[in-house]
């Protein structure tokens, strides 16, 4: 049986948020951000909240219809000013993105603000693209292929309309599923600083299969 995929609205954005809590809540760059596990199962959820809201608003979220997994999408244009609120935007004016959302998630935590900066800093420009911005399962469906089904969805959608696709991957095992799926390491890691390893992907629209 196929995974069923629709796209979530306002009315799912608690659903969302909680699930991508539950998802990245040991993930390393989360752990990153919030180093202390107790505080980081009390705060963490505002940042996924943050998320959410910024893509609800410029992208759009793929979610499986049993609410067990999500996608976060955000469209780049050439000239690679996207209109979320995250810190990671192109907009025009956005340098305060990334201190607007420190405030709003956790005035005293720094990283909120660095890793935004950081992962806007190797953002490829020039090219108009569809950025995998997060995609979250939730623990105990984790390793069913939604993720995978997910990702698809779109990039089928990306070769139909020759169309890059790029993310971030925060782990060694998400960079390994990304190149099943065609995605290359741009060759420029981001280290965070005390802290892991990201690795930027980027993937070239596919041509369809001739028969």
């Amino acid at each position: 049986m196929g995974v069923v995929i629709r796209t979530a609205g306002e009315g799912d954005r608690e659903l969302v948020v909680r699930l991508l809590d539950e998802a990245f809540q040991d993930d390393p760059v989360s752990s990153w951000v919030f180093p202390e596990e107790e505080y980081r199962r009390r705060t963490h959820h505002r940042l996924m909240a943050a998320f959410t809201d910024a893509v609800l608003a410029d992208g759009r979220i793929d979610l499986t219809e049993d609410g067990a997994a999500c996608a976060l999408w955000l469209p780049v244009p050439a000239d690679g000013q996207t209109g979320d609120e995250s810190g990671e935007d192109h907009r025009e004016g956005a340098d305060d993105g990334p201190a607007q959302v420190r405030e709003a998630v956790d005035p005293e935590n720094e990283r909120v603000e660095l890793i935004a900066r950081l992962t806007d800093g190797i953002h490829p420009s020039g090219r108009a693209h569809e950025y995998l911005w997060m995609i979250g399962v939730t623990p105990g469906r984790q390793g069913e292929g939604l993720g995978t089904a997910l990702i698809e969805s779109v990039l089928d959608r990306c070769d139909r309309e020759e169309l890059p696709a790029y993310l971030e991957a925060s782990s060694a095992r998400g960079r390994g599923l990304y190149e099943r799926l065609g995605f290359e390491f741009t060759g420029r890691a981001l280290d965070l600083p005390d802290g892991p390893r990201m690795w930027p992907m980027w993937r070239e629209p596919r041509p369809p299969a001739t028969a």
